[in-house]
């Protein structure tokens, strides 16, 4: 890779400085090969697919970035006595959201709500991605990685992944664990899991919990999602963007009651409240297209305060600025501290 070019051209946010160097993989073998010689030579690693979950700070990356292109998906029958179950394994290099369409046409039920999220195969179980009241955690049989500590390879059951919101073993130990590919277990039928997010819903003109047909369920997800700016689109700059660029905060019960009642809550399992990141931010004063100046070469999308846009020619200064901005701002109003989604690559916020 020369000097001139910039990793911004493998993310979705289209911002990142160069590499010292850059090597694209197309095999499992290869990528463990090419991590290996880097370890041993201690040089540091950062791994690129779809570039979905990265910032990437302007002045690049010093140490080897390796693309991850590896492919192929498999398909095989699995029963377990409670109906015709299918096993998909795919390469940690392919587009999750070509997968999930082709299981919608292939009638395998179990993903479809997780239409759209840009990004890889290998990607989805590091940050456990979830929507519309689905995490990819419900659907993964197995995750196949290679331990660069013991230099060897592993499979992973889901208990074994320890997967929670937004998180995962991997992503607790992003420089451990090399993810060659992903196995779903999905059944086998035309309709969807219950469809529990209301919004999708009413898009789909059912009640909540009840089911549809997968490709009308893909096509629901994907108009929701671009009216909220969170399909990508290379001519359209209110997608230039990592998607949702902080999580929803999971508090206390007497943390939440401070919260004014009108905010949107959702109990969790441990007996805490999710609160919802996207209000937060806006009744902080940070609305929707909102820049820290009128010339700022970043915005918060103009249809979804959680997305933070590169309006064409930002750098990662840019980004920072305005995600620190917000982040300061809900401190002040709410007392809480808001975390960020993606990887934050040679820069931090305030």
């Amino acid at each position: 890779m020369s000097a001139k070019q910039r990793l911004g051209s493998w993310t979705t946010l289209r911002i990142g400085g160069p590499a010292t160097r850059f090597v694209e993989v197309t095999s499992d073998d290869e990528l463990v090969a090419v991590v290996g010689e880097c370890d041993e030579r201690g040089e540091p690693v950062l791994l690129i697919a779809g570039g979905s979950n990265l910032v990437i700070g302007d002045d690049g990356f010093a140490g080897t970035v390796v693309k991850v292109s590896t492919s192929g998906i498999t398909v095989e029958k699995a029963t377990d006595g409670t109906g015709y179950a299918v096993l998909v394994t795919a390469g940690a290099g392919e587009s999750w959201d070509r997968l999930v369409a082709q299981m919608a046409v292939d009638s395998y039920s179990g993903v479809e709500t997780l239409s759209g999220i840009p990004g890889s195969v290998g990607a989805t179980p590091i940050q456990n991605v979830g929507a519309y009241g689905n995490e990819v955690a419900q659907s993964i049989e197995s995750v196949e990685v290679y331990d660069r500590l013991e230099n060897k390879r592993r499979k992973f059951s889901a208990d074994d992944c320890e997967f929670g919101y937004r998180t995962s073993i991997f992503k607790r130990a992003l420089d451990r664990w090399l993810i060659l590919r992903v196995t779903l277990r999905l059944e086998r039928r035309a309709t969807s899991v219950p469809i529990e997010y209301a919004d999708l819903a009413k898009q789909l003109r059912i009640g909540p919990g009840d089911c549809a047909a997968l490709e009308d369920v893909r096509r629901g997800v994907l108009a929701v999602r671009r009216s909220k700016g969170m399909v990508v689109d290379i001519d359209d700059y209110d997608t230039w963007s990592v998607g949702s660029f902080f999580t929803n905060p999971i508090v206390t019960e007497s943390a939440a009651a401070a919260i004014p009642t009108d905010a949107p809550r959702w109990p969790t399992a441990d007996g805490k409240v999710k609160l919802s990141a996207a209000w937060l931010i806006d009744n902080a004063g940070f609305p929707k297209g909102y820049q820290v100046r009128p010339d700022a070469r970043a915005s918060t999308s103009t249809k979804h305060t959680l997305a933070l846009t590169n309006r064409g020619n930002a750098r990662a200064v840019d980004i920072v600025e305005l995600a620190s901005s917000i982040r300061h701002g809900v401190l002040d109003r709410f007392g809480l501290e808001l975390e960020p989604e993606p990887r934050l690559i040679n820069c931090a916020l305030d």
